[in-house]
């Protein structure tokens, strides 16, 4: 897998501002929104049930990658997404930094993957506490 995932029984809404504020509570602010039903809908004209994408940064731990892997930008932000399910539930969901850092090839990054992945595992349990 290449994400960490917990499914809640609530409205998108309430899990969007459960996310941002557990990301909040991490040092990470959101800088983009992508409303992808909204997008979909307008571009194909494609109907599907609401999904987002939340570009997510910590400025710190975004520059200590920087300074050791300048072309990691590509991987940045971290994406968080909320998507409602057929059940009534919503997932929300944020990239594994394992998987993430996986193709970087240095070993500095294998420290800041950890360093990341506890913050993201942290936020997911406050997300679904």
């Amino acid at each position: 897998m290449y994400g960490i995932h917990v499914t809640l029984d609530c409205s998108m809404e309430e899990a969007e501002k459960k996310a941002i504020a557990a990301l909040k509570d991490e040092g990470f602010g959101v800088l983009t929104e992508i409303d992808v039903q909204a997008v979909l809908k307008k571009k194909i004209d494609v109907d599907r049930k609401p999904y987002k994408i939340l570009g997510a940064c910590n400025p710190v731990l975004a520059n200590k990658a920087l300074q050791v892997e300048p072309d990691l930008g590509l991987l940045l932000p971290c994406n968080v997404i909320i998507r409602s399910e057929e059940n009534g539930t919503t997932t929300v969901a944020i990239v594994d930094p394992d998987a993430m850092f996986s193709v970087v090839d240095r070993p500095e990054m294998e420290q800041m993957a950890a360093e990341v992945r506890d913050k993201f595992e942290r936020i997911m349990k406050a997300i679904n506490a």
